[in-house]
């Protein structure tokens, strides 16, 4: 495939200054899509949003392929219809392998350290991570949508669910302003309970993801009328036609 291709590219919002400052030159972008972050925890709807952009870029004629900077997201990522433009994907679980540069190294990472929850700039910003904000961040978003018993209830579930974690690490691609990053992170650890580890990270797999240097080790070229499927393996996806059964 041409590495000129027009191209479409559909983000995650935990990476859109990290894509913008790669892309900032670049004339093969026609356009570039970012989305929430957190759409992985609802895959339905992540799937629902990517489908609405693909069916917009592929109304396009100018778009030759579309881009997805995403990883398998909950298997938000799945399914997804196209029936001109072939879908380019990394073969990534999920943003952390984009910022590591490598899904063999993430996967050593977490097989040597269980319990390493990932910090990284995107989710810093957004307010996600475990820390003094993410409680009264949660608390204000459902305080919108449920009543007093349902929020305590929910602040509880979300407090379950981390109790298997024991450090964190943070991870990013030394933009904007990373020393603070880093402090915050390590402040995160310590409200939590949880120890600290830095691990410097690599652009060179987000990097090929847009420029077009799609070699089959590290990204998945999804022909049209063909769906995103797991695997299972350390493949992570492959393309299966429509109406395949899994």
């Amino acid at each position: 495939m041409a590495k000129t291709s027009n191209l479409t590219v559909i983000a995650c919002g935990v990476l859109e200054p990290e894509i913008r400052h790669f892309t900032q030159h670049a004339t093969h972008i026609v356009e570039t899509v970012f989305l929430p972050l957190g759409l992985h925890e609802n895959p339905a709807r992540l799937q629902m949003e990517l489908q609405s952009v693909i069916d917009r870029a592929e109304a396009n004629p100018v778009v030759e392929t579309i881009v997805l900077v995403y990883g398998l997201c909950g298997r938000g990522v799945e399914n997804l219809r196209h029936d001109r433009c072939p879908l380019v994907i990394a073969r990534a679980h999920d943003c952390v392998t984009l910022f590591l540069g490598d899904k063999d190294r993430f996967a050593r990472y977490q097989a040597e350290n269980p319990g390493a929850y990932w910090y990284n700039p995107g989710w810093i910003r957004g307010k996600a991570s475990p820390g003094p904000e993410r409680e009264a961040h949660l608390r204000k978003e459902y305080a919108e949508k449920f009543g007093e018993d349902d929020v305590e209830y929910l602040l509880e579930v979300d407090r379950g669910s981390l109790s298997h974690y024991t450090r964190a690490t943070y991870v990013g691609l030394g933009l904007g302003e990373p020393e603070k990053e880093v402090e915050y992170t390590k402040t995160c650890a310590a409200c939590m309970g949880w120890g600290f580890d830095r691990i410097p990270g690599d652009p060179a797999l987000l990097q090929a993801l847009l420029t077009g240097d799609w070699d089959e080790k590290r990204f998945l070229i999804v022909p049209p009328h063909h769906v995103i499927r797991l695997t299972g393996d350390e493949s992570i996806i492959r393309a299966e036609p429509e109406g395949e059964t899994k």
